[in-house]
């Protein structure tokens, strides 16, 4: 059996060993303590800031034919500003037992709103005891978590600088297999800060299982690295379209990266910044699934639904009347036959909806009106 392994691409770091040999030709100076005076001194290089970049870069602009100034170099300059790096810094136990905040990983982030919002996943700040955010223009500040889903992989991290860069974001519903993708974000750290790739959308709404999650996403061909992650993915026209999550990690597959689409992450960003957290429906029960009963051995005839093992005391179906062993086959008329399938089914609901499940109890086929609770935090 084949195994596809995925790394979220930013909680390890990477060191990276340079070795430079220098090769000099001509004559030894010597000891001599002075130049001779027909050598000139090297002149001093000009100071170089962010205004100073910035005229230069314009500068070269102007010269560019239209075949340099592509839409992915207009994209690139449009976005880079805003794409920031993420340090994560928590309290570890050195060799001498002493406690010490240490760097436990690094990755991206994309500022949204002018007010200091950025928006990364949730593994790059997961732990972290302080965040350290870097920009694209030289300044640094510390950053504070406003907010973090696990079940989704974001987070919100906010930072009080003023003249910030702000990313525009698409509409993921427009996107198309074979369109331009360039990612932007800072692989194996800040070193490589502000890194550009570029490829094209491989695939949409990719069902990619990570951990005990499952996640809808884009699959791109750029290339996606450990310290990516958060960072942006980004369309022709300069928008954010998706934020980079997650790469498969196999010595021999390159090429498959992906992104979190972006219409799916603006609701979530929006409910952190404002309440730190994110409201997920449940149906409050414990289910087996063909896949399931296979895997543990179990003979049951399902009915291609899904066995209730356990209800959740007081929880929805619960209160709808459902009990222990019977078979849901439907939710709001749509036929499940994966633990998965009712769980994408429910998400497309909010907490307090009320939804149809159709249930099998002892051959007879009922439907039940169950409101959606709150998936309990613990």
């Amino acid at each position: 059996m084949s195994k596809t392994f995925l790394n979220k691409a930013g909680t390890a770091t990477v060191s990276l060993f340079l070795a430079m040999s220098l090769l000099l030709g001509g004559c030894s100076a010597g000891n001599s303590k002075a130049a001779p005076p027909d050598v000139k001194k090297p002149a001093q290089a000009a100071e170089t800031t962010p205004q100073s970049q910035e005229k230069k870069a314009q500068e070269i602009e102007k010269k560019m034919t239209g075949a340099r100034n592509t839409p992915i170099v207009q994209a690139a300059k449009k976005v880079g500003p805003s794409v920031v790096g993420i340090t994560n810094k928590a309290y570890v136990r050195d060799f001498f037992n002493r406690v010490q905040l240490a760097e436990r990983g690094y990755g991206s982030g994309v500022i949204y709103d002018k007010s200091g919002l950025i928006v990364t996943n949730n593994h790059v700040v997961e732990g972290a005891s302080e965040i350290i955010v870097s920009l694209a223009d030289g300044r640094s500040a510390s950053g504070k978590v406003l907010g973090t889903d696990a079940a989704t992989d974001l987070a919100v991290v906010k930072i009080d600088l003023d003249n910030l860069p702000v990313a525009e974001f698409g509409d993921s519903s427009t996107v198309q297999v074979g369109e331009p993708a360039i990612a932007i974000g800072n692989p194996l750290g800040m070193e490589f800060r502000g890194s550009v790739t570029v490829g094209i959308i491989s695939a949409l709404n990719r069902s990619v299982e990570i951990g005990e999650k499952k996640f809808t996403l884009f699959q791109t061909d750029a290339a996606i690295n450990p310290g990516n992650s958060g960072g942006a993915l980004v369309n022709a026209d300069g928008e954010i379209i998706g934020i980079n999550s997650a790469k498969i990690a196999v010595s021999n597959v390159e090429g498959i990266g992906f992104a979190i689409p972006i219409n799916n992450v603006k609701p979530i960003i929006k409910e952190l910044a404002e309440k730190g957290r994110v409201a997920h429906p449940y149906v409050g029960a414990s289910l087996i699934d063909a896949e399931i009963a296979k895997q543990y051995g179990f003979d049951m005839d399902l009915h291609g639904g899904l066995f209730i093992m356990k209800l959740s005391k007081n929880g929805p179906l619960a209160r709808a009347g459902a009990r222990t062993g019977d078979i849901i086959t439907e939710f709001n008329g749509v036929k499940v036959q994966t633990v998965a399938a009712l769980r994408n089914e429910i998400s497309k609901n909010k907490v307090g909806d009320q939804v149809n499940i159709t249930v099998l109890r002892n051959e007879n086929q009922m439907t039940l009106a169950v409101v959606l609770q709150e998936y309990p935090r613990n």
